[in-house]
């Protein structure tokens, strides 16, 4: 199952290797039509403790670090990790729409 990656910003910086991240999300009240914003805060993992308050980053979900971290801040070696596990993805989803289509024509 992949890992979940949230978008947010940093909020405190007090814990040896630890951050807080808030992250807020928007989305239409479903009766109401009217967008909403609700916030949640996250402990996130920062090993070099390069972070600091107020720095936009990105999270993903690692197994459980202590008791309340169960996330880890996105490094650049992360990122690049990422963006390439989802080109592959995404060339290989090609490939078989591709196929799908040259099939259909076929027929």
């Amino acid at each position: 199952m992949p890992k979940r990656i949230l978008a947010g910003t940093v909020t405190s910086t007090a814990n040896a290797q630890t951050v807080t991240v808030q992250v807020v999300r928007r989305f239409k009240h479903p009766v109401l039509q009217k967008t909403i914003k609700k916030s949640k805060k996250y402990r996130a993992h920062d090993e070099g403790e390069i972070f600091n308050v107020g720095d936009n980053v990105l999270i993903r979900e690692c197994a459980p670090k202590s008791k309340t971290k169960r996330w880890e801040v996105m490094t650049e070696e992360m990122k690049a990790e990422h963006e390439k596990l989802r080109a592959e993805a995404a060339a290989e989803a090609q490939k078989i729409e591709e196929a799908a289509h040259e099939a259909e024509a076929a027929h």
